[in-house]
């Protein structure tokens, strides 16, 4: 005898599978925890087990799926957010929440990869450098190779790039007195990395600079554009679509970690469930339904544009992954 529903979102739950997905498709679509818990009518620690389920099995669609991908460029990016208070009490006199932090300032940081609009890695964090080498440290384990990486004049960047793809330049012994100089880490050879870096003045963009930090005879090679504006696109889906991300919201996260459990939820749905429309391939001949409405367009998601996968999956289906199951 066996359940089932063992190894999914549903195993040893009481409540209605339906019901189960209703909460969580609200979660989606920009609903905060007490209106799911007014309209379901159940509590609001339910709803977030719900979630912790899910963004458990994100993890495992991530580990057994989002491995070995190749991908030429990726956009970095990092979107504001706050959990709990706008400022955090480990702050000092800067307003940014130091590494450790688990309230205040709490930036989403998210790797893209532009061409088949995968989004490689997320990851809830403070703007610094520790937050930084996480977020490519999470890329690198799902990619083959060095991609070109593009993204804002945020610093910690290179620094952070340069830990995870490096050579060491060892400097000979010179014969003299003293303690021989110690080796150091330099870009790798193939790491080819840009910034654009906006200047504002008044709130408004008033000029756009292109800097080519390393690696500009590779980005000139393979065509590459330097831009950031497809990760920026979105980062207002993800605002659209999380309540805690909403400008001047009362649905902001209390924790940490449920701020990442949505994120990740989102992104492996974004990722298999979510068409993207300009993703969309037009059909030679289109399909006639009832003689009038007619299907134009094969739909197609990020994660198929990638070959992970062959279809659209559905909610259910996301819902009720299992590792040894080939998708």
């Amino acid at each position: 005898m066996f359940s089932e529903t063992r190894d999914t979102v549903f195993y040893d739950l009481r409540t209605p599978e339906e019901k189960v997905m209703m909460a969580l498709k609200m979660i989606l679509v920009k609903v905060e925890l007490s209106g799911i818990s007014f309209v379901l009518g159940v509590k609001e620690e339910t709803v977030l087990e719900w979630l912790k389920k899910a963004s458990k099995k994100a993890k495992e669609i991530n580990e057994v799926l989002m491995k070995e991908l190749s991908v030429t460029e990726v956009q970095l990016d990092e979107m504001w957010n706050y959990v709990l208070r706008k400022k955090s009490k480990l702050s000092a006199s800067d307003i940014e929440s130091p590494d450790g932090a688990e309230d205040g300032r709490q930036w989403i940081w998210i790797g893209f990869a532009p061409v088949s609009r995968l989004i490689l890695a997320t990851v809830v964090g403070p703007r610094t450098f520790g937050t930084a080498l996480t977020l490519i440290k999470a890329i690198a384990s799902v990619v083959t190779g060095i991609p070109c990486f593009f993204s804002d004049g945020f610093n910690c960047y290179l620094s952070a790039l340069i830990e995870i793809y490096h050579t060491i330049k060892e400097f000979p012994l010179t014969g003299k007195a003293g303690r021989p100089r110690n080796p150091i880490k330099e870009p790798h050879p193939d790491l080819a990395y840009a910034q654009v870096v906006k200047k504002r003045k008044g709130g408004r963009i008033i000029d756009v600079l292109y800097k080519v930090i390393c690696g500009g005879r590779r980005i000139k090679e393979l065509g590459l554009d330097i831009s950031t504006t497809l990760l920026e696109r979105l980062n207002l889906t993800f605002r659209q679509s999380l309540s805690p991300l909403v400008r001047k919201t009362l649905g902001f996260s209390k924790k940490v970690s449920h701020l990442q459990m949505q994120a990740d939820f989102f992104q492996v749905f974004y990722n298999f469930a979510r068409p993207h429309l300009s993703l969309r391939i037009p059909l030679q001949i289109p399909i006639k339904f009832d003689g009038c409405v007619e299907k134009k367009y094969s739909l197609i998601t990020p994660a198929m544009s990638a070959g992970i996968t062959d279809h659209i999956w559905t909610f259910k289906e996301l819902l009720t992954f299992r590792k040894g199951v080939v998708t």
